[in-house]
Parts: C-alpha cells; structure tokens; sequence
C-alpha cells in the first residue's frame, strides 16, 4: 500500500503568494485607506491647507527617488534619458499642484464627506476633457452616471447653503478639484508610453512641490509646524498616505483589471466620511447621504461607461 501524503496547511503567507489577484485587491484596499486619511491629517494639521500640500510631496519625494533608482528598467521600451527630458513631464506636478490646493481649501471650508467625494468625481472629468479635446466619444451609461453624479452634488450643496457661506465655497472649491486632477491623469497616460510610474512620480512630485512652496509662500500661510505632534501628521500625510496609498494603488492597477480597480477605490471616500464622523464628530445629515449615494453611484456608472 503507498503511503499517503497529507497536504501542508497553507499559511495567509503563502496563499497570498499563490494568489496575486487577491493580493492586488487587497492591496487597492490598503491603498484607499491610506487615501482616506488624507482629509483627516489635513484638517488636524497646524500648517495651512495648501503647505499641508507641499510638505505632502517634499517629505514623500526621496522615497520617491529611492523607488525610482531602485526600478528596474522597463523591457519593452527604453526609459528616456535625462538628454530626451520632455516638457511634458512638467505638467502632471503642476496639474498635482492645481488639485491638491483646491481639494484642500475645500477640506478646510466644508466638510470632509463633500470635500473628498467631490474630488472623486475625477472620473467624469476626464471623460468630458477626453470627449471635448481628443474626439472621445461617449458610451450610452456614461450620461446617466453624470446626471446622477450632478444631481448628487446639487444635493449635498443644498445642504451645505444650511451652513453658511464657507461651506459653499468649500463645496465651489471641491468641484474645481477633479478638473485638474483630469489633466493630471491625462498627462499621465500620455506619458506612460514612455516613462516609468517612479520617474513619472518622481517628477511629479518635484514640481508640485516647487509650485506648492510658491503659492504657500505667496498666501501667507504657516508653513512650518510648531509641534512633533504636527510633524507626525506631516510625514504619515506623505509617507503613508501618497507614497503608501499611491503605490499600493500603482502595483494593483499592474494585477486588477481598471475597472475593479476603481469600483474598490469608491470606498476612500466612504472610508473618509466613516473616520471624520468617528474622529471629527462630522456626522452626514440625510440629504448629505442620500447626495452622496447619487454622487457615487453616477461615479460608478461614468467609470464603467466613460467614452470610447
């Protein structure tokens, strides 16, 4: 009689390393929680909201750099030399730069539920600036998903205009966000035909920072934190949250379809309500939520059915 084997018990170690779907989708996860807690360390930050900005990407730059040295180079296409820099590789720090100081004005004017699921609508943005611009054209869903989306915000506005004037112009703010991030993930797309996600990174967080410093500078804010305690704040804010969330994010959009990729990433700013409610006491009125939902199901919609 030969002898039976029995089967070694699979550890979560080892399953995750037969699994690289499952380990993809939890890593998007991982990545929407480090996003999520952005508007969380912006409001508790003891700096202005747009050197919160700049201390995001000047703290996460050499992490940057030292993930871009360490990439190896791409084999299907040779990265450009610094001899064929293009100037394209300005304008994704500068698009950065336009959102990120708009998305943080609005955290610091209205709340953390509309701040971050108006910037979310960056999805319908890039496809009206695909369809406006390159002669995208729209698929059949994508219009539903944008009157949904449309008529989420006016609600969630109207229930801003019962706070006073700032929330309204926190919500004006969140708006203009998802407009430069747009150009953002464009200009991305357009130069991932030639550069790696570190270079583009990178770069991106150079300018940004750069841009950022400027406009710190010329508003007047605090830029300097006067506590460890903000510090903290700061380095999580850049090294947990962007260079964290956003390279789990990177790695999962290698593995994940897009489309699943950006279903999972609609609970950052689900995730981000959840944590200003439990945190900040920043609880969502009925119309807030009810907007909200509009607000991500069109999201979900114009995802799945943007142009084509």
């Amino acid at each position: 009689m030969r002898p039976t084997t029995v089967p070694k018990r699979q550890t979560g170690l080892h399953l995750l390393r037969n699994n690289p779907h499952l380990l993809a989708t939890l890593a998007v996860v991982g990545g929407a929680v480090g996003i999520g807690f952005v508007p969380i360390f912006v409001r508790l930050s003891d700096v202005g909201p747009i050197a919160v900005a700049f201390w995001r990407f000047a703290l996460a730059a050499p992490l940057l750099f030292v993930w871009q040295r360490m990439s190896p180079p791409r084999s299907a296409q040779h990265e450009p030399t610094p001899q064929t820099f293009s100037p394209l590789l300005l304008l994704p720090g500068l698009f950065f730069a336009g959102d990120l100081t708009f998305y943080h004005l609005s955290i610091h004017y209205t709340t953390i539920a509309n701040a971050t699921l108006f910037t979310n609508m960056a999805p319908i943005a890039v496809s009206i600036v695909a369809w406006r611009f390159m002669g995208e054209r729209f698929r059949p869903l994508f219009i539903t998903g944008l009157a949904l989306a449309i008529l989420g915000a006016a609600l969630m506005i109207r229930s801003s205009a019962n706070s006073g004037g700032s929330h309204l112009l926190g919500d004006a703010l969140g708006l203009l966000s998802p407009l430069f991030y747009a150009g953002y993930l464009l200009t991305v797309r357009r130069l991932r035909q030639g550069y790696g996600s570190s270079t583009i990174m990178l770069s991106a967080a150079l300018v940004a920072s750069t841009a950022l410093l400027l406009l710190t500078l010329l508003s007047g804010e605090t830029i300097l934190s006067t506590s460890w305690q903000g510090w903290l704040l700061l380095l999580a804010l850049a090294w947990f949250s962007h260079v964290g969330g956003q390279g789990l994010i990177t790695y999962a959009l290698a593995q994940l379809p897009a489309a699943l990729t950006s279903v999972i990433l609609l609970l950052q700013p689900v995730f981000s309500a959840f944590i200003a409610w439990l945190w900040l006491g920043e609880a969502m009125g009925p119309l807030q939520m009810v907007g909200g939902m509009f607000v991500l199901l069109g999201i979900f919609l114009a995802q799945r059915n943007g142009t084509s």
